[in-house]
């Protein structure tokens, strides 16, 4: 099997345990989110210290806590991913999966305007449609509905905040997020503490519930690893497309197994999206394609 090949097939898989995680959140509904959260950040740290224990690759986390800056950096992506999980926690039990996955499909655009904002990225033409086809959608949300869909603006803005915190850092994703829920891990000790001394807390309670906590670490570990893996085998366009299986599945999860509503306002909304993301993934394979063509050119074309 190719390099590429197995690539693909490690992004498929990470975005299939990304997209069916609704599934297991739900199993979870009766544990209050901010408990949920604060165990998925403990077992975490303890699946990816044993990994990069087991690679010893400890020693690397100095690159994103060894100096005030890369602290800083560290801390600063570690609020916007905990923001994130906290919110797709909250939207599964409260039966708002159809916003967290609307939010996932507008993080490709959100993740553009940011370039824009934060480096002066130029768009191309296509990308500029799709940005504004997004703005539409978000508008039909709030003439149709009465509210804009702050869920899914949040869940877009915090992923794309997280990525363009973690452009500041030189250490790759599994040791950057193994940092970011070490700096977490003391609030995360700490909620929990307060909870069970207020006479609650679910661990422990029951078996089934304590085990599931527990699988919280691998079931966030397992996929970052195989996408950490896809990510260096596979072009980056190609990566790009995989991924909307995630929302993809959560939209299914939310839809068809979870039964929540979608109206005609919904589907104007989601319709809008999946056009820009379509105007957007052929920008980027366009953009790829000159890319990969450019140097092959180059040493076809004389000298000046």
């Amino acid at each position: 099997m190719t390099s590429a090949r197995t690539g693909v097939l490690a992004m498929i898989a990470a975005c299939v345990v990304w997209g069916l995680s609704p599934l297991y959140y739900k199993m979870l509904s009766h544990v209050p989110p901010l408990e949920v959260l604060a165990h998925r950040t403990l077992w975490s740290l303890v699946s990816f210290a044993v990994l990069l224990g087991a690679q010893g690759r400890l020693r690397l986390l100095t690159g994103a806590l060894g100096s005030p800056r890369a602290a800083c950096l560290t801390a600063a992506a570690a609020v916007a991913i905990s923001s994130n999980w906290f919110l797709f926690i909250l939207s599964v039990q409260t039966g708002r999966t159809t916003e967290a996955s609307l939010g996932y499909y507008i993080f490709p655009l959100v993740a553009v305007l940011l370039g824009v904002l934060a480096f002066g990225e130029r768009l191309a033409r296509l990308q500029w449609v799709a940005v504004a086809l997004a703005c539409t959608a978000v508008v039909v949300m709030v003439l149709g509905e009465g509210v804009a869909p702050w869920i899914s603006l949040i869940i877009a803005f915090t992923f794309g905040i997280y990525g363009l915190v973690k452009k500041g850092l030189s250490v790759g994703p599994v040791v950057s997020v193994t940092a970011e829920v070490a700096v977490l891990a003391p609030l995360a000790l700490g909620w929990l503490a307060w909870t069970r001394g207020a006479g609650g807390g679910a661990y422990g309670a029951d078996w089934g519930t304590t085990a599931l906590l527990m699988v919280s670490g691998p079931l966030t570990a397992a996929p970052l690893v195989l996408f950490s893996r896809a990510a260096t085998r596979v072009r980056y366009a190609t990566v790009g497309l995989i991924q909307y299986l995630n929302p993809t599945l959560q939209f299914f999860c939310a839809v068809v197994v979870f039964a929540e509503p979608f109206t005609q306002v919904h589907a104007i909304i989601f319709g809008l999206i999946w056009a820009a993301l379509a105007l957007y993934s052929a920008s980027a394979f366009a953009s790829d394609r000159a890319r990969r063509r450019r140097p092959i050119t180059s040493v076809a074309e004389p000298p000046e």
